[in-house]
């Protein structure tokens, strides 16, 4: 199969799972969801992953500009779960747009070729005044509010409000939790590390 035909089959795949998700939601989700009527949230989250398609060729999104950043694998330091890998574009930080995510989220495992899977997209702002306790400057995408404001997770990352889109693997926390319960991160990759207080501190 040519990687045109893969891409096109991959894209009108996650558009059909987008499909069935905004016409019944319910399916024990327990996230935040787009309102399905919501007609902008439905084509920009299309337009999300029809974009970012591609990108489930880790080579691909390399290319274009999105580097591994932080720890190796995120681990929820609040509860269960993880996010993985984040590769990020910095042209992309504060993007508003559906079709430039801030940051790729790919898996601990690696495929048959040695290339992790592409998990979530996940868009980050910064927050105006780096305060903490307030949040007047609150962003939104797809009708959901970002998450935060919350402390930077590596050296040189502001305060800053982010939202993720599992839009390549199932999340049971629901297709727009920040982490997912059902995946965790390698113990080789987290031992000895220190507590991250400085992780994504959401009260999800």
């Amino acid at each position: 199969m040519s990687v045109r035909s893969l891409k096109t089959v991959l894209t009108c795949a996650a558009a059909l799972s987008l499909g069935l998700v905004a016409v019944a939601p319910a399916h024990g989700v327990e996230g935040p969801a787009p309102d399905p009527r919501n007609a902008k949230a439905m084509k920009d989250m299309a337009t999300a992953i029809a974009v970012t398609a591609r990108y489930v060729d880790e080579r691909e999104a390399l290319k274009d500009g999105y580097v591994p950043k932080g720890e190796s694998c995120m681990t929820n330091p609040f509860g269960v779960g993880s996010m993985g890998y984040h590769y990020v574009k910095q042209a992309n930080w504060g993007s508003m747009d559906p079709a430039r995510p801030t940051a790729l989220l790919y898996s601990t495992e690696k495929d048959h070729n040695g290339r992790r899977k592409l998990q979530t997209v996940e868009w980050m702002y910064t927050d105006r005044d780096q305060d903490l306790k307030t949040a007047d400057d609150r962003p939104s995408m797809f009708g959901l509010p970002f998450d935060g404001p919350m402390p930077g997770h590596w050296a040189g990352m502001p305060k800053h409000y982010d939202l993720h889109m599992w839009a390549y693997k199932e999340n049971p926390a629901g297709r727009f939790h920040n982490w997912n319960p059902a995946l965790t991160c390698p113990k080789k990759a987290t031992a000895g590390a220190k507590p991250a207080p400085a992780s994504h501190g959401h009260g999800h």
